[in-house]
């Protein structure tokens, strides 16, 4: 599938990586699918507390616009929606993970406290 601008013209790299993660939800449904692999929307709506199964359904679908999440439908009943990264996904993890590293000492340094959950 085609990657898609929303905004453009860019004006530099990281404007345009900003793009593609922009909002709260798209990094962490990244991170999500990093750690568990294929995961069904209710998988990825209960590993992400907070999100409305309207923003979950946007961001998805707009990360697939732009390359980053496959949705794969299987032809049951009741339907099953299975969802993964791309390569282009997989990539950009590989480039958010400085960020999330640099996250943790900045938690540390603050005396935050990690919020960990249990997804199944």
């Amino acid at each position: 599938m085609a990657t898609t601008a929303r905004r453009g013209p860019y004006f530099c790299g990281l404007d345009a990586a900003m793009d593609v993660v922009s909002g709260k939800w798209k990094s962490l449904i990244l991170w999500e699918l990093r750690e568990h692999g294929v995961r069904r929307f209710a998988q990825l709506r209960r590993g992400l507390p907070g999100v409305s199964e309207k923003m979950l359904v946007q961001q998805l679908r707009e990360m697939e616009e732009d390359g980053l999440v496959h949705r794969e439908v299987y032809p049951e009943v009741p339907p099953r929606v299975e969802y993964t990264l791309t390569g282009e996904g997989v990539s950009l993890n590989a480039a958010l993970e400085a960020l999330g590293e640099w996250g943790v000492e900045r938690m540390r340094r603050i005396g935050a406290e990690k919020v960990v959950h249990v997804a199944s």
